[in-house]
Formats: structure tokens, C-alpha cells, sequence
């Protein structure tokens, strides 16, 4: 039995999408870490949104950026240890958490979208105009 599968065309882990999500990922996660040490990405997410939405439901914020109420509910926990938000029940449904930046988180949100400019930047550095918005598009179609 020949277990040499070299010369034979087959399966490349280097091909695959997901592999090189993977390292686009890596990539963007560095240069994340890099330009903006204070927050997660996560986290950055969740300023972003509230920033551009204000005050909102802990469910509805955690589907506006993807994330599960047990994920959702963790990043506010340690968003409200920094300072950055405040999560209080609703008026109008004492069920429901409502979720607001504070003062700080504001100023802090405001300059950290400033920065995600930047580091989309770096992240698409290697791209044309052109392309950047072409690998968009095929991602949204993902």
C-alpha cells in the first residue's frame, strides 16, 4: 500500500477557505491588538453598536453583532468593569436589560471607530481599492 500521497493531487490544507480565513483572521487580529490594546474585538463591536444605535436591549444588542446571550452578557460584564457602559431594566419591560454608554465609553467608542478605520486599513493593506471591495462582496455572500 502506497501511503506517499505527495505526488498525487488531492487535498491541499492550504487551499481550503477555511484555512485561509484562518490566517486572514490571525492577521486582522494582530493588527488589532496592535492599534487598539484596550478592548477585544468583541468588545469594540459592542461600543461600535451602541454608539450608532444608543441605548438598546442585552438581546438585541448581542444579534446586532452576532454573539449568544451568554457571550453577549460576558463582554457587557467586563465592558461595565471598564467603565464603558451601564446596563439598567428596562422601563418598559422590567424583564429586559437595557444597555447605554457611559460618558467615558462614549469618548472611548468614539476615537476606537476613528481607529478600526486604521486597522481595517492595515488588515486590507496588500489589496487595491478595488479588490477590497470585491473581497467584501464575496464575503457578505458568505
Amino acid at each position: 500500500m502506497d501511503t506517499d500521497n505527495r505526488d498525487r493531487p488531492g487535498y491541499r490544507l492550504e487551499d481550503q477557505i477555511g484555512f485561509k480565513l484562518r490566517l486572514a483572521n490571525q492577521k486582522h487580529l494582530e493588527v488589532f491588538a496592535r492599534m487598539m490594546p484596550d478592548v477585544t474585538p468583541t468588545q469594540f463591536a459592542v461600543l461600535a453598536k451602541l454608539l450608532a444605535q444608543g441605548a438598546i436591549s442585552q438581546n438585541q444588542l448581542g444579534r446586532l453583532v452576532g454573539m449568544d446571550a451568554a457571550t453577549t452578557k460576558g463582554v457587557v460584564e467586563r465592558l461595565r468593569a471598564k467603565g464603558f457602559v451601564l446596563r439598567t431594566k428596562s422601563t418598559s419591560d422590567m424583564r429586559r436589560l437595557d444597555i447605554s454608554l457611559t460618558p467615558e465609553g462614549r469618548a472611548f467608542a468614539r476615537q476606537a471607530v476613528e481607529t478600526a478605520t486604521g486597522i481595517s486599513a492595515a488588515t486590507a493593506g496588500n489589496l487595491t481599492p478595488r479588490e477590497l471591495a470585491r473581497l467584501l462582496e464575496l464575503l457578505d455572500k458568505l
